[in-house]
This record gives structure tokens, C-alpha cells and sequence, in this order.
């Protein structure tokens, strides 16, 4: 990836809060749904409760897709990330410190959750794959498609409990 496009794809990261999450229910249906994260590079993290739908699918089935943008009035200005990636459950305890942190910084109501409420919290690992480059200033349906290297989850960390 040449680094302007991963200059773009890091600043449409850093100046948006929400993010639609696809995973695949066990009947093998998408479920769709927002939520807040926080990124370090390119690697997302996102929280949820540990009974929330989206980390039964993940354990399940660790790809997922996702988009990131906002809401725009003039469609020839929209910008914003599509990615196809692979999701799992963050297990390890300093990767769970370090993702908290991210989290913390970017949202208040994580900076204020204590060891109970982590307790009753899964943490979501997403890493893309494969990234749409949305960017309609360079004309209407203007897409640049990156490919990642290949770095799947262990079967160990998205195998079911």
C-alpha cells in the first residue's frame, strides 16, 4: 500500500466514532449493526457486552465487513472505508489493557468503566484484509481497493468456548 493511500485510510479512521459491523449468525444470515472503536494502525477495536449477538457470530465465523464514514448533505464530497476483515475475541490480558486504553481515550464512558464493567465486556479485534477507499471528490463512485497480507486469526482465539 503506497503511503498515501494508508495516510487517508488513517485520517478517515481517526476523525470518525462509528463503525457498521457485519458478522454472520449462525443461520448463516448478516446481522448488521454500529458501534464505537477506536484503532491502532490499521488493526480496530471495538466493545460490546460479552452476551451481545456479534461476538456469538464471531466466535462462530471470524469474517466480518465493515464501513466507516458519516453523513453527507453533498454526495460528491463523500468519503469513507469499507473493508473486508477478519474479527476474534481479544483474549490475552495486554491486549485487552492496550485496547481499553485506545478505547479510554477516545471515549469517556470507557475511561470511566471499572473492573466490573470490563468484567462484563467482550473486546473485538478486527483486522482488514482487504479496504475500499471511498472518495467521491475524485469523481462520483471513486473507490481505491487495497489488499492487506493475509493474517488470519489463530483457530485457538476464535474457536468457540
Amino acid at each position: 500500500m503506497n503511503a498515501a493511500i494508508q495516510r487517508q485510510i488513517l485520517t478517515l479512521l481517526a476523525r470518525n466514532d462509528l463503525l457498521r459491523l457485519a458478522t454472520i449468525r449462525a443461520d448463516g444470515w448478516p446481522q448488521a449493526t454500529t458501534v464505537t472503536y477506536a484503532n491502532d494502525g490499521l488493526t480496530l477495536y471495538v466493545m460490546c457486552s460479552k452476551t451481545a449477538q456479534k461476538a456469538r457470530n464471531i466466535r462462530n465465523n471470524p469474517k466480518v465487513s465493515l464501513t466507516v464514514d458519516r453523513e453527507y448533505k453533498d454526495w460528491n464530497r463523500i468519503k469513507g472505508l469499507s473493508m473486508a476483515a477478519y474479527a476474534e475475541i481479544v483474549r490475552e490480558r495486554d491486549e485487552i489493557a492496550h485496547a481499553v486504553a485506545l478505547l479510554g481515550r477516545k471515549f469517556k464512558e470507557v475511561a470511566a468503566m471499572d473492573e466490573a464493567d470490563l468484567k462484563e465486556i467482550s473486546l473485538i479485534k478486527i483486522t482488514p484484509q482487504v479496504v475500499s477507499v471511498l472518495d467521491y471528490t475524485k469523481g462520483f463512485g471513486h473507490t481505491d481497493l487495497v489488499r492487506l497480507p493475509r493474517r488470519r486469526p489463530t483457530p485457538a482465539r476464535t474457536a468457540r468456548r
